[in-house]
């Protein structure tokens, strides 16, 4: 096997693995906001644990947005962090991918 395609198989793993950690991210912020449209029980573990994720991976954008309805500003908040998250997983796997 040559260096380049080790290289190559390397990058390709690397990008694939970069592709379902940005997937998983924006997933958990999209169940955090469709929990919240459906009022789920905020006291329940699965509930905490995903708005705690949630909360963790919204790259400080929870009052960017301030409307009046609490729902309204959580779908936009968490929806343009998971927006971002889109952008910044698909930037860096075509990145990564290049390189290799």
């Amino acid at each position: 096997m040559a260096v380049g395609t080790g290289v190559r198989r390397g990058a390709g793993l690397l990008a694939t693995v970069l592709s379902w950690i940005g997937r998983l991210i924006v997933a958990i912020l999209v169940v955090h906001i469709v929990l919240t449209l459906l009022d789920a029980n905020p006291a329940n573990a699965l509930t905490m644990l995903v708005a705690d994720l949630a909360t963790y991976f919204n790259l400080g954008l929870d009052n960017l947005f301030l409307p009046a309805e609490p729902k309204l500003a959580v779908t936009l908040n968490y929806g343009t962090a998971a927006i971002i998250w889109l952008i910044i997983t698909a930037v860096v796997v075509r990145l990564v991918r290049r390189i290799g």
